[in-house]
C-alpha cells in the first residue's frame, strides 16, 4: 500500500509545481502515484508506507556503490563537522581535481560546478568564447541538461512528458542549436558542410543514456572527432553518466577518442549534487579569472560533495575488477530478461555496458506495455526508473541475490501480462 505516499503527493501539489522537484518523478510517463522513499540500503530503497524494492535507478546513476555505503556516509558525517561549505577554496578541491585529471588523460584542467546541466552550459559558453564561433551540434533526442541552448529535441525527462523544446526557450536563441540523428554521421557532415565555418563544438554523449540506452556506431565518435578537427570546432563529450560508470577513464576509455571539453556529474559527487567541465589547458585558460569567459558558483566545490566524490573515485579505483562485476551483473540481467520475456511471447530488445542497461518492448509505440510492465515489477518489489526513455543502473551493492530475485519478478510480471486481462493495474 501506498497511503503516506499519495498522502504526501497531495500536500506536494499544493506547493511544488506538479508535486515534484524533477519532472520525471512525477509518474506522468507511467501513471499512477509516485513514491515517496525516505531510506536507502546497498541495492535496496524504503518508501514512507514500509516497503521495500530492489532499485536500478540508484538516484540516476551517483550511487554506483549502493545506498548509504558505510565508508561514503562516514567521511560526509566526519567532514560536515568542520562545516558544509566556504564559498573559499579547500584542499578537497584540489586533491579530487588531481584524482580526475589523473583518471582522465583529456582532461588537463577541471572546474567544479553543482550539477550535470550547469557543466554542459557552461562547457558550451567556454565553447563559443574560445572559438569565436555561434553554431551548437547537437543529437535528436539526448539530453544535456535544461539550460535553453540544449532544450532542443531534448530527450529524458522531455521526451518523456512528449516536449520537443521548451516555453521559454527564445527562438533567437535556439535557432543556433543543429540538430542530427544520432549515430548519423553523414547528417553532421551536412551540418558541417553549410555551418562548419561558424560551429563552435559539437555536444554528444558518447553512449547515449538519456534516450534508453544507445551504442554508438564504431565509425559514428571517430568521425565527430574527425569532423570537429577539420573545422576547428571543438568535442565536448557529455559523460555526466558516462564518466566513471562504464570505465575509470570513462567511455573516452573504452573508445579511445579524446574529447576537447569533457562534462562530468553523478559519480563525481558520490550522491551529493555536483557537476564539472574540464578539458585542454589552453581551452579551460579562458575560463575567468584568468580569461574573458565568466562563470561561477558559490557552493562549487564544496567539502560534503567533494569528500563524498572523492570516497566514491577511491573505492572504485581500490576494486580493479568493478567495472567487470557490472558488466557481468548488466548482462546477466538484460540476457535473462530477454529469455524470460520469449517464453511469454513478448519481445523485448536490450543494451548494456558495465553499469548501465536500456530494453524496450517491441511494437510499443505509446509505450503501453512498459507502463504495465514497471507497474507489475513495482508491486513485486522491483523499482526501474518510470519512463521507457531512461536507462537503468546496476550498482556494485546489487548481488546474485538480488538479480534472482529481479529475475523471478519478471518471470511473474510477463506471465501476467500473457494474459489478455491481465494489463489492468486496479
Amino acid at each position: 500500500m501506498l497511503n503516506e505516499s499519495i498522502a504526501l503527493m497531495q500536500r506536494a501539489t499544493a506547493v511544488i509545481p506538479g508535486g515534484v522537484n524533477s519532472p520525471v518523478r512525477a509518474f506522468k510517463a507511467v501513471g499512477g502515484n509516485p513514491i515517496f522513499f525516505e531510506r536507502g540500503n546497498g541495492a535496496h530503497i524504503y518508501d514512507v508506507d514500509g516497503n521495500e524494492y530492489i532499485d536500478y535507478v540508484g538516484s540516476w546513476g551517483p550511487l554506483i556503490l549502493g545506498h548509504a555505503h558505510p565508508k561514503v556516509v562516514k567521511a560526509i558525517q566526519q567532514i560536515v563537522q568542520n562545516g558544509t561549505s566556504f564559498g573559499a577554496p579547500t584542499r578537497l578541491e584540489v586533491e579530487i581535481a588531481e584524482l580526475i585529471t589523473n583518471l582522465m588523460p583529456s582532461i588537463e584542467t577541471i572546474r567544479m560546478v553543482n550539477s550535470g546541466t550547469e557543466a554542459t552550459m557552461s562547457a558550451i559558453r567556454l565553447a563559443r568564447g574560445y572559438t569565436g564561433k555561434k553554431y551548437l551540434v547537437k543529437f535528436d533526442n539526448c539530453y544535456h541538461g535544461h539550460s535553453d541552448p540544449l532544450l532542443v529535441k531534448a530527450g529524458s525527462g522531455a521526451r518523456t512528458l512528449g516536449v520537443a523544446g521548451s516555453a521559454g526557450v527564445v527562438q533567437d536563441l535556439a535557432q543556433y542549436t543543429l540538430i542530427a540523428p544520432y549515430n548519423d554521421l553523414q547528417a553532421t557532415a551536412h551540418l558541417f558542410a553549410e555551418y562548419g565555418h561558424d560551429i563552435a563544438a559539437v555536444i554528444v554523449e558518447p553512449i547515449a543514456a538519456n534516450n534508453n540506452l544507445i551504442m554508438p556506431t564504431a565509425a559514428f565518435l571517430p568521425g565527430l572527432r574527425k569532423l570537429c578537427d577539420e573545422h576547428n570546432s571543438l568535442l565536448i563529450f557529455d559523460e555526466v553518466i558516462t564518466g566513471f560508470r562504464v570505465a575509470l577513464g570513462g567511455a573516452q576509455e573504452l573508445y579511445g577518442i579524446a574529447a576537447d571539453i569533457t562534462c562530468l556529474g553523478k559519480i563525481v559527487g558520490g550522491g551529493m549534487p555536483v557537476g564539472a567541465f574540464g578539458g585542454r589547458r589552453d581551452i579551460l585558460a579562458m575560463l575567468a579569472p584568468i580569461g574573458p569567459v565568466y562563470q561561477a558558483g558559490t557552493l562549487s566545490g564544496n567539502p560534503v560533495a567533494m569528500t563524498a566524490g572523492m570516497v566514491t573515485l577511491q573505492e572504485l579505483i581500490a576494486q580493479p575488477n568493478c567495472y567487470t562485476q557490472l558488466q557481468q551483473y548488466s548482462a546477466n540481467l538484460m540476457q535473462q530478461l530477454t529469455q524470460q520475456a520469449k517464453q511469454h511471447g513478448i519481445t523485448i530488445t536490450t543494451n548494456y555496458i558495465s553499469g548501465l542497461f536500456g530494453f524496450n518492448f517491441v511494437d510499443d509505440p505509446d509505450n503501453k506495455f512498459f507502463k504495465r510492465f514497471f507497474h507489475l515489477m513495482l508491486r513485486q518489489g522491483v523499482y526501474l526508473a518510470p519512463s521507457a526513455y531512461e536507462a537503468g543502473f546496476v550498482s556494485l551493492a546489487h548481488n546474485e541475490i538480488t538479480l534472482s530475485k529481479t529475475i523471478a519478478a519478471a518471470q511473474q510480471c510477463f506471465a501476467l501480462m500473457q494474459k489478455t486481462d491481465a494489463y489492468a493495474l486496479a
